[in-house]
């Protein structure tokens, strides 16, 4: 089993920054990648960025490239993601997840809300 916890949401307004952090506890052997989702109100969850554990590989979704990026710190277990010149539509929760081959942990999410 692989336990994920995120933090670091909140209230920014437009064109502000945030930072989210995820840390990873339990069986961290078996993990490949982590990623971030959000799923606005009313909308389906969507993926944000992942990075793989071993080689970094970073993918974005179009949305968020070039304001958001994600790294990883593996001696502390944790994934970040820096978001920068945020916008209302980015608000949404906020899901860390863990990829164990087939298998997604997610954690409990985290709200991030943009508004003046």
């Amino acid at each position: 089993q692989v336990q994920v916890v995120e933090s670091g949401g909140g209230l920014v307004q437009p064109g502000g920054s945030l930072r989210l952090s995820c840390a990873a506890s339990g069986r961290i052997s078996s993990i490949a990648a982590m990623g971030w989702y959000r799923q606005a109100l009313g909308k389906q969850r969507e993926l944000v960025a992942t990075i793989t554990k071993t080689n970094g590989i970073r993918n974005y979704a179009d949305s968020v490239k070039g304001r958001f990026t994600i790294s990883r710190d593996n001696a502390k277990n944790t994934v970040y993601l820096q978001m920068n010149s945020l916008k209302p539509e980015d608000t949404a929760v906020y899901f860390c997840s863990a990829h164990s081959g087939a298998i997604f942990y997610w954690g409990q999410g985290t709200q991030v809300t943009v508004s003046s």
